[in-house]
């Protein structure tokens, strides 16, 4: 399994301590750069890596090494250096292990995890070799096949880090597969669901009874042909391939009482130069917590302290391509969202997937939904927007296990989609609640209740008839 290692420091690593770290395999260990310089590597005699070691990253935001290491973290702000051995060479976790603890003890700070970084003693490298790395791989691709690449993930919470990302990207643009294989006891953060793509794509978790499964799916999985691939079932068909379920997947949870409101929407303004972006975001934020999130990023963790400015500068500066980031709450406020912004011919959207978790003690803010719909409806040019709630864990992690989808509490459709509408079918509509219209009469945008609890998937049957209805079905 591979290691990661992390350093979280009080200060930024000066080059003399970063030289020290890197020099935990003797004097003699080769070093290598990968990224345009942004990763340094640790290599073998052939110059193979053996760590890998990402630029440090300063973390200005709160909570975010909780969250996501269940570490205790410095003061903000403060430096998060991560380091990742390469799989299967021992050594190679006791080398990233010692270069974290070197780097922790010169600058101020700690290691993650802690049993990793005990030694600054000099790692024995002799003789020591990598597998050699295919030459697309990232350093975060542990094993490259033609159909998938294969990263094996050993954290408490799998997250979007820039190790992630550049793979997912490499994968993509390579029209290959990306899958992750983690512990029975990894999560996957929110911002990793919502981007991981479809088949052959997969979460693959390890089990001792099954072998592997699929952490969103449950379907027992087998190494086959170059790809994790569902185990069917001896006796299955074409017509039914009775794809086996993992018991560790589907076993009974105590309801802990635990909540998610999830909401997800869809905002289409003009293009203008004077744009502002993140707006709709923060409208909604302040409607159901009472403040604005607290930071944002272009990967996890989340770095910057929340900023309209700084975010509509970065979509800006990258334009026209397409710009996706994660931004968080407070550790007392869990919240997570992704936004995708992207410029098309209808003008600039944003794709937003939030969620809020609340305790068994917490009641949902159900009645600032629709506050937050009518702020979206007539300040920021709305499309559509899905309200759920749903069963699921406060800190708004992912477990290995079935965790039942949302219901639907409420859909609203945007006031030019209203518009467009033929005759009145918008407003006419075969659910037992008359929509309520938002904002101008005029021109107004329509809020449809759908009342449902999260034991009751009778929800989903009402949001079904509404959109055939609106669909003209």
């Amino acid at each position: 399994m591979t290691k990661d290692v992390i350093a979280l420091t009080r200060k930024m690593p000066d080059p003399l301590s970063v030289i020290a770290g890197l020099l935990s395999g003797g004097p003699d260990t080769l070093v290598g750069v990968e990224g345009d310089g942004a990763v340094v590597q640790l290599c073998d005699e052939q110059g193979r890596p053996l760590v890998s070691v990402e630029a440090p990253l300063l973390v200005q935001v709160k909570g975010e090494a909780q969250r996501l290491l269940g570490a205790s973290e410095p003061e903000v702000p403060y430096w998060w250096t991560e380091a990742r051995a390469t799989t299967g060479v021992e050594s190679a976790e006791r080398l990233a292990g010692t270069f974290a603890a070197r780097l922790a003890s010169l600058v101020g700070g700690t290691a993650w995890p802690p049993e990793a970084a005990t030694s600054l003693a000099v790692v024995n490298t002799d003789g020591l070799s990598a597998v050699p790395t295919p030459a697309a791989a990232q350093p975060a691709v542990d094993v490259l096949t033609d159909k998938v690449a294969v990263l094996i993930q050993d954290r408490p919470v799998v997250a979007m880090t820039a190790w992630l990302s550049d793979a997912l990207r490499a994968a993509a643009d390579a029209e290959l597969g990306l899958q992750i294989v983690t512990p029975a006891g990894a999560r996957l953060s929110p911002a990793v669901r919502n981007s991981l793509p479809g088949w052959p794509s997969r979460w693959v978790v390890q089990d001792e009874k099954d072998g592997y499964y699929d952490g969103l799916s449950g379907a027992v999985l087998e190494w086959n042909n170059g790809l994790f691939a569902t185990v069917e079932s001896p006796d299955a068909t074409p017509q039914d391939p009775r794809t086996p379920v993992a018991d560790a997947y589907r076993k009974d949870v105590e309801d802990t009482g635990e909540r998610q409101l999830a909401l997800s929407f869809r905002a289409v303004h003009p293009a203008d130069d004077r744009l502002v972006l993140g707006g709709a975001l923060e409208s909604v934020w302040r409607e159901i917590t009472g403040e604005p999130p607290a930071g944002w990023g272009t990967e996890e963790p989340a770095n910057l302290p929340w900023s309209l400015r700084q975010l509509t500068d970065v979509a800006h500066e990258r334009s026209p391509a397409p710009t996706w980031l994660v931004v968080v709450g407070t550790p007392e406020r869990p919240g997570l969202a992704t936004v995708r912004i992207t410029r098309t011919k209808a003008g600039v959207e944003e794709d937003v997937t939030l969620a809020f978790g609340y305790g068994p003690a917490e009641e949902v803010p159900t009645d600032a939904v629709r506050r937050a719909a009518e702020v979206l409806a007539t300040r920021h040019d709305l499309q559509s927007m899905l309200v759920q709630i749903r069963k699921a864990r406060r800190d708004l992690s992912v477990p290995p296990r079935f965790e039942g989808p949302g219901v639907p509490f409420a859909f609203v459709l945007g006031a030019e989609e209203v518009r467009t509408m033929p005759g009145d079918r918008a407003r006419r509509t075969p659910l037992a609640e008359a929509p309520v219209p938002l904002g101008p009469r005029t021109r107004p945008a329509l809020y449809y209740p759908l009342p449902g609890d999260p034991g009751d998937l009778s929800g989903w049957t009402d949001f079904e008839r509404l959109m055939r209805h609106l669909k003209g079905a």
